[in-house]
Formats: structure tokens, sequence, C-alpha cells
């Protein structure tokens, strides 16, 4: 499914239907088709779908980190007019998106996370880097998933260009820092957003105890769990994803 990019002002992004709105904020290694199986589902069911490129190596150093981002998200909703919107986030875009919700609460009457960073502080940093050494990227892309095969050599090949480009490098070293110092475990309970939290019972980045974790600390939580399945479940169980979100939504009436 190939959609061209939209552009207004300093945003990129894929739109896709009209309806209730849902962004999506991908991971730091994440590319907008990580959700085409979302993209494809959602817009024939009354929801626009909107995909911004997060700008993860295009700022400056100082600026490279979570809170940044949040203010991103912030700042695309504004631009694009929109009222409420429903956030949906995977790993790092899971952490942005809580961070999101907590400071611009008005903005968000619905969160989705799936193997969000935000309290593990093992969720990122320690993958990286190993320049060179394609073979310990492969073996760690394919750790990201229970099914190996998953990681194409073409998503392969995308992060070992990302560690052995300096300038990527070092701000995928800066966000990972971020990430791990800025843990929500205080603000989970002050945040009343109703939030689906989706995970895989076989994610090796973010284990399942982290689910448990954020179910337990958000006051307004729904936990599901799908089996077989890694890091990224929108990627390798798009279908039962997708049937486990929308009934959330249906049975919150959103």
């Amino acid at each position: 499914m190939k959609h061209e990019l939209k552009k207004t002002g300093k945003f990129s992004y894929l739109e896709i239907g009209e309806g209730t709105p849902i962004v999506i904020l991908h991971g730091l290694m994440g590319a907008l088709s990580n959700f085409n199986g979302v993209s494809s589902y959602f817009p024939a069911h009354g929801y626009k779908v909107l995909i911004p490129e997060l700008p993860i190596y295009n700022l400056p150093l100082l600026k490279t980190k979570v809170s940044t981002y949040a203010k991103f998200t912030k700042d695309f909703i504004d631009k694009l007019g929109l009222e409420e919107v429903i956030l949906l986030g995977n790993s790092l875009g899971g952490h942005i998106a809580l961070l999101c919700t907590k400071l611009y609460p008005e903005k968000v009457k619905a969160l989705v996370i799936t193997g969000s960073s935000g309290l593990y502080e093992s969720a990122m940093g320690e993958s990286y880097p190993k320049r060179g050494d394609y073979e310990y990227i492969k073996a760690k892309a394919e750790n990201v998933f229970y099914d190996p095969a998953i990681a194409t050599k073409e998503i392969v090949d995308e992060v070992y260009a990302t560690v052995n480009d300096r300038n990527k490098l070092i701000r995928t070293l800066a966000i990972a820092k971020s990430a791990i110092r800025h843990n929500m475990a205080n603000d989970l309970p002050n945040m009343n957003t109703p939030t689906c939290i989706i995970w895989g019972k076989d994610d090796n980045v973010t284990p399942p105890e982290v689910a448990d974790d954020f179910n337990r600390l958000l006051p307004d939580s729904d936990l599901y769990w799908i089996e077989k399945c890694g890091h990224a479940a929108m990627m390798e169980h798009p279908d039962e994803f997708n049937t486990i979100f929308h009934a959330w939504l249906q049975k919150r009436n959103f």
C-alpha cells in the first residue's frame, strides 16, 4: 500500500480516510510502513489515520529527547486543526504518546500503547551500537520479533545503515538515553486517559511484566495479550491487533 506523504509546514505525514482521527507514532527504528495493517483497516471503519514522520535524526542534539517529540506531536495535532485524537504508539512512539498525553491531556481522548518504553530502562540503548557488524545487527533485528523471518533484509539493511551513519547513531544514542532518564512510573497514576495496552507475549525488548506494570499504574487501562508475538504486534499479527484495537474503541464508544 503506497500513499504519498502530505506536507504542511514542518510536518510530513500520511493521511488516509475520514472520521475520528487516529494519530500514530512510530518507534526509533520504525518506518511508517510498520503500521500498514492499521492504516489499511481503520479508514474503512470511520477513522482517519494520520502518521507523522518524527524528526528523530534532524534536530540539534540538545533537543533530541522524548519531551521534544511530545511537543512536536501536540504541534502536529494543532497544525491540522484536530480536536481530541486517539493516540497510538509503538516502542519509543508509545513513550512519546504517553508523555504527550500527560502534558496535553485535553488533546488526547484515548491512548493505545504497544511494546512501549517509559518504564523499563533496558527497552532502549542496550542494543546499540556495534557499527559495521552486520550479523550482530541482523540478530538484534530478528530478536524484535517472535518470528525472525519478519526481520526482512530490507529492515536489517535499514537498521545497519542507521547505526553506521554517525549523525543518526549519535541521535539514536541521545534519544535512548533520554528515554531511560524519562521514566514515567510516578506520572502514570495521575493519567486518567482511557488506555488500551496491546502486548506481545514474547516481547524480548519490553517484556510482558512491563505491560503488567503499565496496566497496574494507569488508572483506566485495559490490557490485551497477543500470543507468539514480539515487540511490534501491529506488524507481526496485524489482523489480531486490529481486531483487539477496534473492539476496544467500540467498547469505549470512540
